[in-house]
């Protein structure tokens, strides 16, 4: 196994997950260990490592990402009153494939500011 959960697992479909949206090349679905009561996860369908490591693929997978991201999260604000968006980069980064969480509430078990 890689350190890319997307696509070994969720992509997959070894892991199930819970879909919120879903587009030709984008899917948001709900964490399968989630830190916030509200924890989303969007993600390209196709391999892309990082934000700032597209690969091979050109800037418009962000644009198609951040689409869904912004319907997502503005979904989430409605319903809760507030969401952070947020990805991860370098060691922050478990897994290897570009991805953007949407959350809202305090995170599990843990006394931080956002």
């Amino acid at each position: 196994m890689t350190n890319d959960f997307y696509c070994d697992e969720a992509l997959s479909g070894k892991t199930p997950v819970k879909v919120v949206s879903e587009t030709e090349d984008v899917l948001a679905f709900h964490h399968t260990r989630p830190f916030w009561p509200v924890h989303i996860v969007v993600i390209p369908k196709t391999h892309v490592p990082s934000l700032t490591d597209l690969g091979e693929h050109s800037i418009e997978v962000i644009h198609r990402v951040l689409e869904v991201v912004r319907e997502v999260a503005a979904s989430v604000e409605k319903e809760y009153g507030a969401c952070r968006v947020l990805t991860n980069l370098g060691e922050y980064q478990d897994s290897k494939h570009l991805h953007f969480h949407v959350a809202s509430g305090d995170p599990y078990g843990k006394n931080i500011e956002m």
